[in-house]
């Protein structure tokens, strides 16, 4: 099945002004969107991170695309993901997701794979998950995402949006944010965006959702590396109960040798809340000595960095083998990303931990998936008994998107310029924070 077109799409989204310790959301959130055309017609279609250079990068192998066969492009392709060794240079402590130059390769690589899966699941009527080994659950359960977050709805000008969720900026608006999220897509867990304001104010929030949702709901805690190895200790020994029963504390500090000293000073203290890492743990290479130090007890895994669907699979089996638990990170997105990261959880037994998801901050106005927004009923993403992802795209909306990013300056994801230009020009992303 031979391609005979690549598409490359760079679109825009509106994006609500959350924080984190990155800084500040900008207006909108940047997305790319693929299509591959075989040339029998049938069109594959995947999502990305967006802006000028991860276009590039697949304008760069249209050449290597245009002619292969669908069933062995990822093999020809294969030698060009070329992973980066282990080292700070290839995390994502320092760099926000999709903005490391290191993991260009591996980006480019994970676009392609996706799209192809769904031109050949597409051709054959047969789900990706299926196509990958075959689906071990048909529901995929997400977790509320809150963040702390300032007014406004995203867009800018003539394109502002409705602000449904409100400013949080204190515990009882956070908790009243997530019972909203709870009470319209019925998540059974929360992943709690922090490392914004004082230790303290977000203790208080984790207690406070605690008393709000019990002890049946595990709560996570994320502070992005804002926090010092004390003071990630402490936090941990506050929240001992509030995050035990499923719950983790994620990247409280930066490096595998910081998470390796706030684990052992936990363990002492006879606490045992798992340590998780979107950023610490990012390639197979940093494995060896996380598994060594005891730095990450859950990785939470990223088809579009980790290099695809199937290098997610092959990083299972090894956590599997370490007893290392599996969760997965997210970005703002759309359906497309969103039924993807859904297929990969769907055909990978060992992924159980519910996964992060953006997808409540976007707004229904940006959607490019025919028929408008995939559902999240009961806080999970059902997989269609439709072939490839099981959605197609809504050209008009596709070309909305398009539209709205060509009449926009942004160009990558820069949250702490967001910061100096709306909260305080002198901010600068400071690590630790506290």
């Amino acid at each position: 099945m031979k391609i005979k077109d690549l598409r490359i799409h760079s679109i825009a989204i509106a994006d609500p002004p959350l924080r984190s310790s990155y800084g500040l959301h900008a207006p909108y959130a940047l997305r790319t969107i693929i299509e591959l055309e075989s040339e029998d017609g049938i069109i594959g279609i995947n999502e990305t991170y967006g802006g000028e250079v991860p276009a590039a990068a697949l304008r760069a192998i249209r050449d290597q695309v245009i002619g292969a066969d669908a069933f062995r492009l990822t093999g020809t392709l294969n030698p060009e993901m070329k992973f980066k060794p282990a080292g700070i240079e290839r995390s994502q402590t320092f760099l926000v997701p999709g903005e490391n130059p290191l993991d260009e390769s591996s980006r480019t690589y994970a676009a392609i794979e996706v799209a192809c899966l769904d031109l050949i699941g597409k051709s054959l009527g047969v789900p990706v998950c299926d196509l990958i080994g075959g689906r071990v659950r048909d529901r995929v359960p997400f977790s509320a995402y809150p963040f702390y977050k300032h007014a406004g709805g995203g867009g800018e000008g003539d394109d502002l949006r409705d602000d449904e969720y409100g400013e949080a900026l204190s515990p009882e608006t956070l908790v009243q944010q997530v019972k909203q999220m709870i009470d319209t897509y019925g998540f059974g867990s929360i992943k709690f965006k922090a490392g914004v304001l004082d230790p303290e104010q977000e203790i208080a929030t984790v207690q406070q959702m605690y008393q709000e949702f019990g002890p049946d709901v595990p709560l996570r805690i994320d502070p992005n590396s804002a926090w010092s190895v004390d003071t990630s200790v402490q936090v941990g020994k506050a929240l001992a109960k509030e995050l035990s029963g499923g719950g983790y504390l994620e990247d409280p500090t930066a490096g595998i040798d910081g998470m390796s000293a706030v684990r052992r000073q936990l363990l002492d203290a006879g606490i045992d809340v798992p340590l998780a890492t979107n950023v610490a743990v990012t390639s197979f290479g940093h494995i060896p000595e996380s598994v060594e130090k005891d730095a990450v007890q859950i990785i939470l895994c990223d088809h579009h960095y980790w290099g695809g669907m199937r290098q997610v699979q092959h990083l299972a089996k090894l956590a599997e083998t370490f007893n290392i638990g599996l969760s997965m990170h997210s970005n703002s997105h759309l359906g497309v990303s969103l039924m993807a990261m859904a297929h990969v959880a769907a055909a990978t037994p060992h992924l159980t931990y519910a996964c992060d998801t953006h997808y409540p901050w976007q707004s229904a106005k940006d959607e490019v998936v025919l028929g408008g927004r995939v559902p999240i009923e009961g806080g999970c993403v059902v997989i269609p008994d439709r072939g490839g992802l099981g959605v197609e795209l809504d050209y008009d909306q596709l070309e909305r998107g398009k539209e709205r990013y060509r009449t926009i300056p942004y160009r990558k994801r820069d949250d702490e310029a967001e910061m100096q230009k709306h909260i305080d020009p002198n901010w600068k992303r400071v690590l630790p924070r506290w």
